[in-house]
């Protein structure tokens, strides 16, 4: 049984991390196997939203453990380095909408991936939880540089010194994720933003991205000068003449996200 499921519809990438008897903690074949769909996804003009999640009960417990024992610092740092680091890299320089649909436990690397994804959904029964203080590690998986941004320098201090559990109504309130759904209307509305998104012009909403991964490194002016830079580019894409031409005709536009 392959530790990532993969389908496409409706200009959305499925991908289901597999390995529901575990909460599909990470091992290396489930994290190559995320990172090639990422690739794939990337490559492939049809998908125009990437859509994560679990299989099972929970959407990720983070590292299995069973892989990780006893290493020398040297296979730490190799298995962070090409496990995680190469995931988080993808997902956020992937110019394409990424929903993370958490459908259960999030913890540790898991709840780290969640986070880097550009819009994270989340059923009721969801929770959050930074783990790595619980096994004397420290937050990875880009942690201690989304967390913070997230909900502030106190509150990420807090969550991953104590192991506190978020519930997923709790990370709404505090602005760690975007919204939470009733667990038997999860799927449906998750999913339904995922091919609304995909129906939008996805070049835009790529640079948009890319603007928003170098708002915190800089100064305003410098931001100014950037949207400047990448407002051109928007201007000549296919899906703004379409969008002026649909407003000034007065219809619904139909995006190709070229």
């Amino acid at each position: 049984m392959s530790a990532v499921l993969f389908t496409k519809e409706n200009g959305v990438g499925y991908i289901t991390l597999n390995r529901p008897d575990k909460y599909n903690s990470f091992n290396r074949e489930m994290a190559m196997a995320l990172q090639g769909y990422l690739d794939d996804c990337e490559k492939d003009d049809e998908v125009r939203c990437v859509y994560i999640t679990g299989a099972g009960k929970g959407f990720c417990a983070g590292q299995d453990l069973a892989e990780a024992m006893n290493p020398t610092p040297e296979e730490f740092a190799r298995m962070v380095r090409d496990h995680y680091n190469a995931t988080i890299l993808r997902l956020r320089h992937i110019e394409k909408p990424i929903i993370a649909a958490v459908n259960g436990i999030a913890a540790g690397a898991g709840a780290n991936i969640a986070l880097a994804c550009d819009i994270v959904l989340a059923n009721e029964s969801a929770s959050f939880l930074q783990a790595f203080s619980k096994i004397g590690l420290i937050p990875d998986s880009g942690g201690t540089y989304m967390l913070p941004r997230l909900v502030g320098m106190q509150r990420a201090a807090a969550l991953m010194m104590t192991a506190e559990k978020v519930s997923a109504k709790e990370a709404v309130a505090m602005g760690m994720i975007y919204k939470s759904f009733a667990d038997d209307l999860f799927e449906a509305e998750s999913k339904k933003m995922a091919v609304s998104l995909a129906q939008m012009p996805t070049k835009g909403l790529g640079l948009t991205k890319r603007l928003l991964n170098s708002t915190y490194d800089h100064t305003l002016q410098q931001q100014l000068d950037m949207e400047m830079e990448v407002q051109g580019i928007a201007g000549t894409t296919h899906d703004f003449a379409e969008g002026v031409m649909a407003f000034l005709q007065k219809r619904k536009p139909e995006f190709k996200g070229k």
